[in-house]
């Protein structure tokens, strides 16, 4: 009972339902998440710990980056299950129409200070 509760604490907060849309389309680096949903990395790095420990995400390390994406069925299959019924619901979400649009033009160059 305790991951199924984890998991739904989780899908409690709109900015994490946000990210979890994002990283349907293609995975994402933490300064791009956050300059989508204009929050400080911090926060977003917290939002994206609850979800890697409820099974939602992963993580994986590329270069300067670590790109952030959804977990796979065979890492999480519960969490899996639910990810299209969370899609169906948000489908017409204004703000989840435009993080698309700006995800779109995002440019993680531009944007992640990089020495």
């Amino acid at each position: 009972m305790r991951i199924i509760t984890e998991r739904f604490k989780a899908l409690s907060d709109s900015s994490r339902l946000r990210i979890l849309m994002m990283l349907k389309t293609k995975s994402l680096c933490v300064c791009e998440i956050s300059s989508i949903l204009q929050l400080a990395n911090s926060t977003v790095s917290k939002h994206l710990s609850i979800l890697r420990q409820a099974g939602f995400i992963v993580d994986e390390k590329a270069g300067r980056w670590v790109n952030y994406r959804l977990a796979t069925a065979d890492k999480s299959p519960e969490a899996t299950l639910l990810l299209p019924h969370i899609e169906g619901w948000l489908a017409n979400d204004l703000k989840i129409q435009n993080d698309r649009e700006l995800m779109r033009t995002i440019d993680r160059v531009a944007i992640c200070s990089i020495e």
